[in-house]
C-alpha cells in the first residue's frame, strides 16, 4: 500500500490553502540525477575514486604483472559504487520531499528531508534573480532579497545558490525546463511589483486638550 508522508497537506507543497486572490501558476521538483551530480558532486567522487584506481594500479605494475595489476583497481571501484549509490539515495530522498511552487504573488519551498520547512518569498522581497543554464534544459533559479533577512546556508542546502555563503540566496535547484519557470516567475513577479503595495497603519490616539 502507497503512503503518502504529506498526506496533512491542504494542497501539495503548501502548508494552508491559498488566500483569496492568490492562485498557482507553477510546480516542481528537483531532478533527482541532476540533483546527485550538482549537488552531491557524485562526478568528482567518481573522478577520485578513478584517480586512486589508476594510482593504485599503476604502483602495482612495477611489482606484478599488469594483469593481475588491474584487479587491485576492484575495491575502489565497489566503494566508489557504494557511495554513489548513497548519495543517489540522499538526492532521491531530497527531491522526493522538495516541492517548489509560483503563485501569482510569491516563491513556496517546501524543503526538508529530516526536518521540513515552507519558505515563503513574496515577489515584492526579491531584489533580483540568477539563471543557471545547462545545456540539458535543467537549471537553477537563485533568488537574492532585498531585505535584511538571511537564512542558514546549511538549513537550504542543498535548495541554495552554491559557494554564497554570506548572503544566502534561497533556490530552485536542478528543475526541468527551467527557461520556462524563469520566464513565469519574471512575469508574475513583474505583474506583482508593479502594484502599488498598500500597508495598513494603525490609529493613533489623540490626547485630549
Amino acid at each position: 500500500m502507497s503512503h503518502d508522508d504529506f498526506a496533512f497537506e491542504p494542497i501539495k507543497g503548501l502548508p494552508e490553502a491559498l488566500p483569496e486572490g492568490e492562485h498557482i501558476l507553477w510546480q516542481g521538483s528537483p531532478s533527482t540525477m541532476k540533483l546527485a551530480r550538482e549537488g552531491f558532486k557524485i562526478n568528482w567522487i567518481i573522478g577520485y575514486f578513478a584517480v586512486l584506481a589508476v594510482w593504485r594500479v599503476g604502483v602495482s605494475s612495477t611489482m606484478i604483472p599488469m594483469n593481475d595489476a588491474v584487479l587491485h583497481a576492484i575495491p575502489f571501484a565497489l566503494i566508489c559504487a557504494l557511495v554513489v549509490l548513497v548519495l543517489t539515495g540522499l538526492a532521491w530522498v531530497q527531491a522526493r520531499a522538495t516541492v517548489y511552487t509560483l503563485t501569482n504573488k510569491r516563491v513556496a519551498m517546501r524543503i526538508g528531508a529530516a526536518l521540513t520547512m515552507t519558505l515563503n518569498l513574496p515577489y515584492t522581497k526579491i531584489g533580483n534573480a540568477s539563471l543557471d543554464l545547462k545545456r540539458s534544459g535543467h537549471g537553477t533559479i537563485a533568488f537574492e532579497l532585498l531585505d535584511e533577512t538571511r537564512f542558514s546556508y546549511l538549513t537550504l542546502w542543498p535548495n541554495v545558490r552554491p559557494w554564497h555563503f554570506a548572503k544566502t540566496q534561497p533556490a530552485l535547484r536542478c528543475i526541468a525546463d527551467v527557461e520556462k519557470v524563469a520566464a513565469i516567475f519574471a512575469d508574475a513577479a513583474e505583474i506583482r511589483t508593479s502594484q502599488p503595495q498598500v500597508e495598513r497603519i494603525a490609529p493613533v490616539a489623540m490626547a485630549a486638550e
